[in-house]
């Protein structure tokens, strides 16, 4: 082969292994391209997750708050209403022990049978408030 012939094709090799060189450096450039976008993508579907629970952790802990506050606040209604019955207990239980006397006055003056009927129904509407007979 005449030398510039030969020169030409190993120009033309040379080119081709240096386009080859470059097509392989790109092929694997992109390959690396698309593994970093898959793991780009991995990350973002992570830190999606992520945030999904911590938004639960604080729906949580606000649920949590929201409880206690109205625990408390169901406490102290609680304690507001025993000391409003005691209250009202005090206030009743004198007028029930007048009318304890006065009903005994009254039952001396009529018969038996009828002051057992009264006595009876003095009874139910005593209970009837919360009051027991017996402790007056």
């Amino acid at each position: 082969m005449p030398p510039k012939t030969q020169e030409k094709r190993m120009k033309a090799e040379a080119q081709k292994k240096k386009k080859n060189t470059r097509a392989a450096l790109w092929r694997g450039k992109a390959h690396q391209a698309k593994a970093s976008e898959d793991q780009l993508k991995k990350l973002q579907g992570l830190e999606a997750e992520l945030e999904g629970a911590n938004e639960g952790k604080a729906i949580y802990a606000e649920m949590s708050r929201q409880c206690q506050a109205l625990q408390k606040e169901m406490e102290t209604h609680s304690r507001q209403l025993e000391q409003e019955v005691r209250g009202l207990q005090e206030q009743l239980g004198p007028k029930a022990w007048c009318l304890q006397g006065s009903l005994d006055q009254l039952l001396a003056k009529l018969g038996w049978g009828c002051a057992k009927r009264l006595h009876t129904r003095h009874k139910e509407q005593l209970c009837q408030v919360g009051l027991n007979p017996l402790d007056l």
